[in-house]
């Protein structure tokens, strides 16, 4: 018997980091394509980046949501 329940609380870790890799980056291209820049960014935005992040965020989060309903 786990107290903490580790079983469950990693597929749920799983299932947030993707969905905050896929909604950050979601938002970052979506204020990009509205020509918006954050307040005190001197970098550039790099899309590829962006798009790859984005799908390994996809991954993350079918992988989080197969484990957790399954």
């Amino acid at each position: 018997m786990d107290i903490i329940g580790f079983d469950q609380i990693f597929p749920e870790l799983i299932l947030g980091v993707g969905l905050a890799l896929l909604i950050g980056n979601g938002l970052a291209m979506w204020k990009h394509r509205r020509g918006e820049r954050p307040e005190g960014v001197e970098g550039e935005f790099r899309p590829s980046r962006a798009w790859f992040l984005s799908s390994v965020g996809v991954v993350m989060v079918v992988w989080g949501a197969v484990s957790i309903f399954s």
